[in-house]
């Protein structure tokens, strides 16, 4: 009996059909595969770089012995009930990972959610689009599972530095997640399966004596000196204990009632600019460098593009193929657009973020007012940014949920389109010359970039793709500034600033690592 570590380098039907792959593996090992138990794979990645897209597989191979049930190991969280109680603000990815941490520690969450739970949001969500009516409590952003639970649910991240990577994609799978996500490069639940996921999390923190409040935005810190004594609700209760703040990027209510109460922010830099949408087969036969495009054994091509333009960094962003363009208003007076795919990434679209690197001190090149709303500062500047450019995306689009649009070459030639491709984004698109309203340093980098990628992937320029306007939500505005040691605010002992909402983290994965060394650092202090 043994067990084997294999790497290969197989075509896409190798890697699709169990039986090849088996007949691959026995031959690569000299042995018959009759003694074979079990092929898992522990790595996958496409290489379509060639005109031979090829996969390059790590195995792991059980000889004359069954594989182990899971691939992971499961967690057992313990019963906390009348346990010392941690406040959990907000039960996105961050707030979630950091509830469940806390719960290993023999401590008890109490996670106060704006929003509705998860599956509840989806009828706001859906007025969103056929109503134009933003709820500014249940939307995109605000409601159980954060930002990710409906715009994709994709779980790669680069922030390997910073935790586990692992031990997060083994959570959701012991949640319900498809245990492909193990061993997937780019690894992705998929906007339709991660809201079951999110419920089991939080059934997990009820069923272990944990507090889960939806409906329950949290206005007021309760300030003791340099110290958190609690939060106060909207509807005026009050909850005390340390607080975990994990509200994510767009709440920017908590951002300015922070700053009301003197706790100390930072504007950062973050990235601004439009999706771009192609017809998913368009895209399949443009990165797999075939007529045939992605065939029968491959999934939906993704791409990754970067550039440089007048010293800022242009980037595709969130790629999502096979998926959808989705309306992430929050508020009134906004349009905001972001990007989705079910986990089958089977729509006619694909669709990325295309946006360019922005700096605070880039703020008088957009000749925006540095604020908006006495007494804000200097570091809600980025914020009042975003919002200045969401208001006039929403008055180009006829103070409604319709998105200004323009075909891309005609983008790039700074022409007004007669018309507009068929679309993924369901509240509509409205002919617009963002060329024109839109600042020049977004257009500009933004046009240098399209040209540049047309050159290097032929086809990708085109009038049959559609630049979709405003992708304003790519990361927090500002930075809760934290202590790099204790994790808590520098001046306010008992608060930790964590995950994307505080600046700390850029997506699900690396939300939910900070959000449990936020419960750790706070464990350790208990």
């Amino acid at each position: 009996m043994s067990i084997h570590k294999l790497d290969l380098r197989v075509i896409p039907q190798v890697a699709a059909t169990e039986s090849l792959l088996r007949q691959r593996v026995a031959d690569e090992l000299a042995i018959a595969p009759r003694r074979i138990q079990s092929v898992r794979i522990t790595r996958s990645s496409i290489d379509a770089r060639q005109r031979q897209v090829m996969v390059n597989l790590t195995l792991t191979v059980y000889i004359d012995e069954p594989a182990p049930a899971l691939p992971y190991t499961e967690i057992t969280y313990p019963d906390v009930e009348g346990q010392p109680q941690v406040i959990v603000v907000g039960a996105g990815p961050a707030g979630l990972f950091a509830a469940l941490r806390l719960i290993e520690h023999g401590l008890r969450p109490i996670v106060l959610e704006r929003g509705k739970d998860v599956h509840e949001r989806k009828k706001d969500i859906a007025l969103i689009s056929r109503q134009s009516i933003v709820n500014p409590e249940s939307n995109y952003a605000f409601g159980e599972g954060g930002a990710g639970a409906y715009s994709d649910g994709k779980l790669y991240t680069r922030s390997t530095k910073r935790g586990d990577v692992s031990r997060i994609l083994a959570i959701f799978c012991q949640h319900g997640a498809s245990t492909d996500i193990l061993s997937a490069a780019h690894p992705h639940i998929g906007t339709d399966r991660l809201p079951r996921v999110i419920e089991n999390m939080r059934n997990t923190i009820l069923r272990c004596g944990g507090e889960v409040r939806f409906n329950t935005r949290v206005d007021r810190l309760i300030l003791s000196g340099d110290s958190v004594r609690g939060v106060i609700t909207a509807q005026g209760d009050e909850v005390l204990g340390p607080v975990i703040l994990a509200t994510g990027h767009s709440a920017r209510d908590v951002y300015r009632m922070l700053c009301q109460e003197g706790v100390e922010l930072e504007a950062k830099g973050l990235a601004i600019g439009v999706r771009l949408e192609h017809p998913s087969e368009m895209i399949d036969r443009i990165m797999y460098h075939s007529r045939e495009g992605r065939g029968p054994w491959l999934p939906a091509a993704e791409y990754r593009l970067t550039a440089q333009s007048s010293g800022r960094g242009v980037y595709s962003f969130c790629m999502c193929p096979g998926g959808f363009v989705i309306p992430a208003a929050t508020g009134p007076e906004q349009v905001v657009v972001n990007g989705m795919s079910p986990a089958a990434r089977n729509s006619r679209w694909s669709n990325s973020g295309i946006v360019v690197e922005v700096r605070p001190e880039d703020l008088q090149s957009f000749g925006t007012p540095p604020t908006r709303g006495s007494g804000e500062g200097v570091c809600l500047s980025m914020l009042a940014l975003q919002e200045e450019l969401e208001r006039q995306c929403w008055l180009q689009a006829n103070r409604r949920q319709t998105a200004p649009a323009q075909r891309m070459t005609d983008f790039v030639n700074k022409r007004l389109s007669a018309d507009l491709p068929t679309t993924s984004y369901a509240a509509g698109l409205i002919a617009s010359p963002l060329h024109f309203w839109m600042p020049r340093f977004l257009t500009d980098r933004l046009r240098e970039a399209f040209l540049l990628w047309g050159r290097h992937h032929h086809g990708f320029l085109t009038n049959e793709a559609t630049v979709i306007a405003i992708e304003t939500r790519t990361s927090a505005p500002v930075r809760i500034v934290r202590d790099g040691q204790s994790l808590q605010h520098i001046r306010v002992k008992g608060l930790y600033p964590c995950g994307e909402g505080a600046g700390y983290a850029g997506g699900i994965v690396s939300a939910a690592i900070d959000g449990e060394r936020c419960a750790d650092a706070l464990t350790t202090r208990q």
